[in-house]
């Protein structure tokens, strides 16, 4: 209550109602109003007592019946925001017939189904179904058990019934999982709602993306999460997982890729597929991978080793040597050593002058164009002061199902009702450390 202003017996109440749509309840207190009165005797006082509800009704009434004249020591005003809304009879004064703001919702007791409001029997009954069809059918077929029948009208261009929609599903980076140079873990909420549409299958598709890649032509790997990763018929580097949400009836799945490659730009693509054969639309992520592991010590000694090579006269024996040596290592580690020798001997020349002075320009140029494969993002990393290698493991739950679908009957399996065992196992995670001074 905004406004509570007495006058006599009579009292102003004002409230901001309305709820953008949704259904609100209001309560007003108290429940009854005491008011004096004198007896016919004039020499006695009681109080009598009526419900509020009366007495509000009672000044609504006589406001009504006196439409062009206040009634003396009463006001009754709607307002919202301080503005009084045209559809309101009460309200009829000059200079307050201006459209009504938006309301808002002060509120919520409780929630109820609006059918349940309506006392008659067919009328709630009908009003239930059509409000059902609207909400899980889309208004274009009948809510029968958990799923939709269709209208006639509500079929798509391949004659498949469509009025049941199929939700999108979100795919996203598992929080519990932080992504390493090999390692990304995905997941995402089942989609399946509790009426309508059945989920059959999600398929997820993943391939690396860079320059050296046509990705128009080149259209990476496509996995089914029931027939390849639950079924365990897939690749040993990728496995398939299931948790509940917040509640138990949402399912959240989960896929983990171990073998992915380091410093690398995947793109991962995730629908999902129902009973009918239709397809969700499509969700991305496009992420890097983490830089390479690097061991930083062993860096530090190659880079020595090469100086100590180059000093002086080098021999063909020696030109070979180091050659080999550069370019058995990878390029962040080939990265790695170039700074660690710039570090220590530049005034004696740089890695690079020094490299194609001594082995000439044709295998300096094999080795250097190595350090075009490191990205922007971990090059900045490997000119670090210290970089310290770690590998930790994280727990993760690998699921199987327990069942065969069979060959060629996909569409007609519900995955929700997949019977699956889940164990939890434990997955090698190898980071870098980067920082400006030795970590203890």
């Amino acid at each position: 209550v905004n406004t509570l202003l007495c006058k006599g017996m009579f009292c102003l109440l004002s409230w901001e109602a309305d709820s953008r749509g949704r259904l609100g309840e209001y309560t007003l207190q108290p429940l009854s109003l005491q008011t004096e009165e004198t007896t016919e005797l004039g020499s006695k006082k009681e109080l009598k007592s009526m419900p509020f509800i009366t007495y509000l009704s009672g000044l609504l009434t006589a406001q009504m019946l006196s439409d062009d004249q206040l009634i003396s020591g009463v006001e009754i005003r709607c307002e919202e925001k301080g503005r009084c809304p045209s559809t309101c009879h009460l309200c009829r004064r000059p200079g307050k017939e201006q459209l009504s703001p938006t309301p808002v919702l002060l509120e919520i007791n409780r929630v109820v189904p609006l059918y349940t409001l309506i006392q008659d029997n067919g009328t709630k009954e009908a009003f239930k179904s059509a409000l059902m069809s609207s909400y899980w059918c889309s208004g274009k077929g009948d809510v029968i058990d958990d799923w939709c029948r269709c209208d006639l009208s509500a079929f798509d261009a391949s004659g498949l019934p469509n009025c049941s929609p199929l939700p999108q599903p979100v795919l996203r980076l598992s929080p519990t999982v932080e992504p390493s140079s090999t390692v990304v873990s995905l997941e995402w909420v089942d989609v399946q709602p509790a009426i309508g549409t059945k989920v059959s299958d999600y398929i997820l598709q993943h391939k690396k993306v860079d320059e050296y890649t046509d990705t128009d032509l080149y259209t990476g790997e496509f996995l089914s999460f029931a027939d390849d990763l639950l079924s365990g018929l897939g690749t040993s580097c990728v496995a398939a997982g299931r948790s509940h949400g917040e509640v138990p009836e949402v399912s959240i799945y989960s896929v983990i890729f171990k073998c992915l490659e380091p410093d690398g730009l995947y793109k991962f693509t995730l629908y999902a597929v129902d009973t009918r054969g239709r397809h969700s639309e499509l969700s991305t992520v496009t992420l890097r991978t983490a830089c390479p592991l690097v061991d930083d010590n062993k860096a530090e000694e190659i880079a020595d080793k090469i100086y100590n090579l180059y000093n002086g006269y080098t021999s063909g024996k020696e030109q070979q040597m180091a050659y080999n040596t550069l370019m058995e290592v990878s390029a962040s580690m080939l990265f790695r050593v170039q700074h660690h020798y710039n570090s220590h001997y530049e005034k004696f020349g740089d890695f690079v002058w020094r490299s194609e002075d001594e082995l000439g320009p044709r295998k300096a140029h094999l080795i250097l164009r190595r350090l075009e494969r490191v990205s922007s993002h971990c090059s900045s990393l490997l000119r670090s002061a210290y970089i310290q290698s770690r590998v930790e493991t994280v727990p993760y739950l690998f699921c199987r199902s327990e069942e065969v679908r069979p060959a060629g009957m996909v569409w007609y399996s519900i995955l929700k009702d997949t019977k699956i065992t889940c164990e939890e196992k434990m997955v090698s995670m190898a980071r870098n450390t980067y920082g400006e001074s030795k970590g203890r």
